[in-house]
């Protein structure tokens, strides 16, 4: 995807759809946290919302659930539903409402049944191939930023009305 405004090779957050659109990754992703790889795939799917740095949702077969709790809580997204948390512990260290999922998602989204999304700022860090992301400002968002997308991003200070 080429920015449409520009014509530069980086995506733009702003050519992305409203309600969000859904794509295969084209690129593997990583998870790590206390020291080990808690996910690894090459099989994600990326989530583009307008503003928003792509999210990425991980099928569960990549993931190493055994140190996934139920978290806390829940919230509501007006384009895939309910979605319900999961805590995080590796060797002692959690980290709280780290992932999440949508149990029951319209037809749209059905591709990201059984895939969760990890905030990359509660992280140790995430990958897409060998490049290091950086998280998506403000305690809500979870989308990945990378040198190929450009913003401005939703979630910084003085965004919230966007």
């Amino acid at each position: 995807m080429k920015n449409k405004r520009t014509g530069s090779a980086r995506e733009s957050v702003w050519d992305y759809p409203r309600p969000p659109g859904l794509e295969a990754a084209t690129r593997r992703v990583r998870v790590e946290f206390g020291g080990v790889t808690v996910a690894d795939s090459t099989a994600a799917y990326r989530l583009l919302e307008t503003s928003h740095p792509p999210v990425y949702y991980i099928p569960k077969r990549d993931i190493e659930l055994s140190y996934l709790q139920a978290g806390s809580g829940s919230s509501f997204c007006e384009w895939k539903g309910r979605a319900v948390y999961y805590d995080l512990e590796v060797a002692g260290r959690r980290a709280k409402r780290a992932a999440w999922e949508y149990p029951d998602l319209p037809d749209a989204y059905r591709a990201i049944a059984d895939h969760l999304a990890f905030y990359p700022a509660l992280m140790d860090a995430c990958y897409l191939d060998d490049e290091r992301v950086r998280p998506q400002e403000g305690r809500f968002y979870g989308g990945w930023i990378t040198a190929d997308i450009e913003g401005p991003f939703k979630g910084a200070p003085g965004t919230g009305g966007w």
